[in-house]
């Protein structure tokens, strides 16, 4: 039940799919740095990000620099002052923060919750949220630049993750307790996209979010163990009122069947009581949850499944409907709505979706099923 230490950022792989030449010139590990420095004997123009290099300095004191951008990077006075006289951009780290506002990759659950054995207001998350609370409150411009800063470097290492895939949004309430049919249910759905060779992306919170990244780490195993797993978490059913004890049950799942299958998690610090869950491999958490909706809406370019849920769940609906009337993005993406009565009758999104759909090219990229089992059946046809 605890959560593996977090890794300096410095010290994570940077992964394979991101090599593309608009990034060539970005350092995001110390591997990186010593790789370009061996080969090409410059460091100039390279942007170099979130890198410990408190222990190259008699590199940087003896390396061309010019025009290169330090974001974050620990380094001696003396390097410092040398990379600044050459032209290079140097940005010291920020102390006293629980987060890297210049983090080269998104988060692991282990990083986020590290400490959770102190409980979880002494993790990183939790004390990202205090933090964002405070300076909110206080109105600190530097705050504010910070948060804008992180959520920036978020949305560029969640570019780079994402190079290639193919990735299905699943959209739902933070309310769907583990225990229930419903989040087996959305929980088997998303195993069954994982299965079927795409990256389940949800909002990273609590509820139908968890369960189909959940859903999307048991799929390299037989289909007992999400069974199983789901009986171990229904001993905690909610976040409320113990995150603590909600947390340490996932951490528990990941424990007894380590290395389970990827999937990504966006959630933000806007909604605070909502923690991350632990199943998404990949935490692209923001402080701004306007670019957090829009970026998760944007990257689901298989399209996405939308789960009973409440206000969230309906801005959703129609944050990703209007791009697709206007085929601002391309063309239209595929939508599918789960449980004819919720959306057709106690929240009726369907008839408006529909209305609006009209004769446009999103049209056949609808549907309204009324059973979880048949959203993957129904995305699939939509994509045709």
């Amino acid at each position: 039940m605890h959560p593996t230490p977090a890794q300096p950022s410095s010290a994570q792989p940077r992964p394979a799919q991101t090599h593309r030449a608009a990034r060539d010139r970005e350092i995001e590990s110390l591997a990186e740095f010593d790789e370009v420095v061996a080969a090409h004997g410059t460091l100039a123009q390279y942007r170099i990000q979130a890198v410990d290099l408190t222990g190259r300095t008699d590199v940087l004191l003896a390396t061309d620099t010019t025009g290169s951008v330090f974001l974050g990077c620990p380094m001696s006075p003396e390097a410092a002052a040398r990379a600044g006289a050459s032209g290079a951009l140097v940005f010291p780290p920020v102390p006293d923060l629980p987060f890297d506002p210049y983090r080269a990759f998104v988060y692991t659950p282990g990083e986020l919750f590290d400490s959770l054995d102190a409980g979880y207001e002494a993790t990183p998350d939790a004390r990202s949220y205090a933090w964002f609370q405070q300076t909110r409150a206080d109105g600190d411009i530097f705050g504010s630049m910070l948060r804008s800063i992180h959520d920036d470097a978020v949305s560029d290492a969640l570019d780079e993750l994402l190079v290639g895939a193919r990735v299905v949004g699943v959209m739902g309430g933070h309310a769907m307790a583990r225990g229930t049919a419903e989040y087996a249910g959305a929980a088997r759905l998303g195993r069954e996209l994982a299965r079927a060779g795409f990256t389940v992306a949800t909002g990273g919170g609590p509820g139908a979010m968890e369960a189909a990244n959940l859903g999307a780490y048991a799929a390299p195993f037989d289909d007992g163990m999400l069974d199983e797993a789901l009986e171990l978490l229904a001993k905690a059913p909610s976040f409320r009122p113990s995150v603590t004890d909600w947390a340490r049950a996932a951490f528990e799942v990941r424990e007894r069947w380590p290395d389970g299958g990827p999937s990504v998690g966006i959630p933000t610090w806007f909604y605070g009581h909502e923690p991350p869950n632990a199943f998404a491999a990949h935490i692209a958490k923001y402080f701004a949850n306007a670019t957090r909706e829009d970026g998760l809406l944007a990257r689901s370019n298989a399209g996405v499944v939308f789960l009973p849920g409440a206000a969230g769940t309906v801005q959703e609906i129609f944050d990703n409907a209007t791009p697709n009337y206007y085929e601002s993005r391309g063309e239209p993406t595929p939508m599918v709505l789960v449980n004819e009565a919720h959306w057709s009758e106690k929240l009726p999104a369907w008839q408006l979706l529909t209305s609006l759909a009209g004769a446009r090219a999103m049209a056949s990229r609808i549907a309204l099923v009324d059973r979880i089992e048949q959203a993957s059946q129904a995305l699939k046809r939509l994509s045709v």
